[in-house]
């Protein structure tokens, strides 16, 4: 069997170890005599999935006792609505970085249920740096303070968290999840999609601060409140079984394997200094995003030219490197190196490229 090294932004590839487990237990996990996708989401054996996940995500990111992990769906756009209507009620203020895509569409989004102001955006250098930051723009009564963390479009992470004073620091972590460490206690609240680092497209997770959790703002759905959610311990109605199960294989082998996030963040910036170090270095391929913001987990490259670009996309697909294709807003290509992604993988395709320049230069 031929598996090709995929790039995909998401849905990205998994560990092969997860997916190897996964089929020997799909017909039977656990001699219960059913796939988790059969079994009722109120069966003693599915609660254990879902109480290992939550105890095994705690464990592998150090989540402090004080916070709540939710497991929801609906994407992690859905909480870009979710986030206000929960904790924009004392002020109804919130000040947000718009970095990217994804936090302007959240910046829209919480506009619609409050005050919302974006103290910071980098959009007039399409979004190739992390946006400096003002503080005296920062508004000391808001709600919450909104960044995302890493933009999978453009290729940025925040290496620098900004101070936010008493102001809760809330981050969309969906494209960095379980990438490096993480001090949740600096965050008043973390969201992402799974179909990253996590598990298959369908799971969302929060992990939210107690003393945040409370009255949401009237109308609010059922299903968007936090309160309700951790309640119920995240089952209020069917959760997405079968990414929880593949979470918690994932979670697993992130400690098991790849002993612990650490490792994993080590792992992860050799894999990104291999692929940034030929750029640097190459004739043909330019990297877009400015040194000092540029992403472990998605590398933004063009070679200045649409047509070539384009032929070292269908080349490069012909020998096994698919979905390298970048967004139209950036153009060129993308490599999002996620988790999964095995380090000979980036040296692969790191060989390709130079055979590519060697032809086209």
């Amino acid at each position: 069997m031929n598996r090709v090294y995929n790039f995909s932004a998401g849905p990205s590839m998994l560990p092969e170890p997860v997916l190897q487990k996964a089929a020997g237990e799909i017909l039977n996990y656990e001699g219960s005599g059913q796939s988790v996708m059969e079994m009722s989401h109120r069966s003693g054996v599915f609660e254990g999935i879902m109480e290992s996940a939550q105890s095994l995500l705690r464990e592998v990111m150090g989540i402090p006792q004080n916070y709540k992990v939710l497991f929801l769906q609906g994407g992690a756009s859905s909480q870009f609505a979710a986030v206000p209507m929960n904790l924009m009620t004392g002020s109804r203020k919130a000040d947000y970085v718009l970095s990217g895509q994804f936090s302007t569409k959240a910046f829209q989004e919480g506009s619609r249920y409050g005050d919302c102001k974006a103290v910071a955006s980098s959009k007039e250098d399409n979004f190739s740096h992390i946006p400096y930051l003002d503080k005296n723009e920062f508004r000391p009564d808001a709600d919450y303070f909104h960044i995302c963390m890493n933009n999978t479009i453009y290729g940025t992470l925040w290496h620098e968290l900004p101070d936010t004073g008493n102001v809760p620091l809330v981050a969309d972590i969906s494209s960095c999840i379980l990438s490096q460490p993480i001090d949740v206690a600096k965050f008043g609240l973390l969201y992402a999609g799974a179909q990253k680092n996590v598990a298959p497209a369908g799971l969302t997770i929060v992990i939210v601060r107690e003393d945040l959790i409370g009255e949401p703002q009237e109308g609010t759905p059922t299903m968007f409140n936090y309160g309700v959610m951790a309640k119920n311990d995240s089952m209020y109605n069917t959760p997405p079984c079968w990414p929880i199960y593949i979470c918690k294989l994932v979670l697993d082998w992130i400690k098991e394997d790849i002993g612990g996030l650490k490792a994993m963040e080590e792992r992860n910036v050799k894999k990104a200094q291999v692929l940034y170090d030929f750029l640097d270095s190459s004739r043909l391929f330019k990297p877009c995003a400015e040194k000092d913001s540029r992403s472990i987990m998605n590398v933004t490259f063009v070679t200045g030219d649409k047509d070539l670009d384009g032929k070292f996309v269908k080349e490069a697909t012909e020998a096994g490197f698919v979905n390298l294709k970048g967004h139209r807003s950036v153009g060129g290509m993308r490599a999002s190196i996620y988790n999964a992604m095995p380090p000979e993988g980036i040296d692969k395709l790191v060989e390709f490229m130079a055979k590519f320049e060697k032809e086209n230069s």
